[in-house]
């Protein structure tokens, strides 16, 4: 069967995530103890204002995943699948460890340092960002634009037909909110704006600085021949190329998640079935806003792993 691996970025994470597979499974354990005692600690006992920090959040989030992703990797017939695997936004570097680009330790580094570089880049230049809910994409496009006088405001995740995400200077996308809500006040349609609870403009042109400080930090590592190929999320590809992939882990800092355009591809090129491994069902959602047609299994506890492995089994 043909299978794509779904990982999941910020805004997944919970306190408590990934407990009891770290108590039922000893690959899930062998994973989060190599993440070290006080990450460990503050993924599974927070607290909550603590675990949301983005230094935190990042590699909680990637410790979690790769550790759900070890454990269903061992418990299913891996080899007689086809696997192809994308992750939005921090999710493409567990979606990288898992095709084999680099190992746990490597990636863990990674997003440690990408973590505190879009931390540092978002307490220098505050920033916010937006869903905007209901529209087609050239409309939050001029709605962007037209706030650009204001400041820094762009379309930065196109996360399925009628939600995408905007980032910026807050003075331009509170504009931008304004001019969304004013339209659909016209609209037939249910549009509406919501404020994310996050500390920065990711993926705009904001975070610059912490693109230029990663593409450094990557010199650092090896990137190793992948088993199969992950669609990135700077241009929705497929990539098995191990040189093509530093470029593109620094691109995705400042530009944009073309997640739907990503999911659709992989359903073009022929792939019905999708799991997400992580954290949290939201990639499983917007799946559903993408293609009805489609759902998705998930594994990030026992019951969701058991059922997902009865499934993938019939495969």
């Amino acid at each position: 069967m043909k299978i794509a691996l779904l990982f999941p970025g910020q805004g997944s994470q919970y306190v408590g995530m990934g407990k009891e597979l770290y108590d039922n499974y000893p690959k899930a354990k062998e994973i989060i103890d190599l993440a070290g005692e006080e990450l460990k600690k503050i993924i599974f006992d927070g607290p909550e204002e603590i675990l949301k920090l983005t230094k935190y959040t990042q590699p909680a989030i990637f410790t979690v995943s790769a550790a759900a992703f070890e454990v269903f990797k061992s418990l299913t017939d891996f080899s007689k699948h086809n696997f192809v695997a994308a992750g939005h936004s921090l999710g493409e570097y567990c979606a990288m460890y898992a095709a084999g680009f680099f190992g746990f330790k490597d990636g863990l580094e990674m997003v440690k340092a990408r973590g505190s570089f879009i931390q540092a880049a978002s307490e220098a230049k505050r920033g916010t960002m937006a869903a905007i809910i209901g529209f087609e994409q050239s409309l939050v496009e001029k709605f962007c634009r037209e706030a650009s006088s204001l400041g820094v405001c762009e379309p930065v995740n196109f996360n399925s037909s009628g939600q995408i995400v905007i980032a910026g200077e807050i003075l331009a996308v509170d504009k931008a909110i304004e001019l969304a809500n004013a339209a659909g006040k016209l609209a037939s349609g249910a549009v509406k704006c919501v404020v994310l609870n996050v500390s920065g403009a990711f993926h705009s042109s904001l975070m610059s600085s912490a693109a230029d400080a990663m593409s450094k930090e990557l010199e650092k590592y090896a990137i190793k021949q992948p088993s199969f190929a992950v669609y990135t999320n700077c241009d929705a590809q497929p990539t098995m190329q191990a040189d093509a992939v530093k470029e593109k882990l620094v691109s995705q800092i400042k530009s944009a998640v073309k997640w739907s355009e990503s999911v659709q591809h992989i359903i073009n090129d022929g792939f019905e079935d999708f799991i997400e491994i992580g954290p949290g069902k939201v990639l499983s959602g917007l799946l559903k806003r993408i293609d009805r047609s489609k759902k998705a299994l998930n594994v990030e506890d026992r019951a969701s792993l058991e059922k997902t492995l009865e499934v993938t089994a019939r495969f």
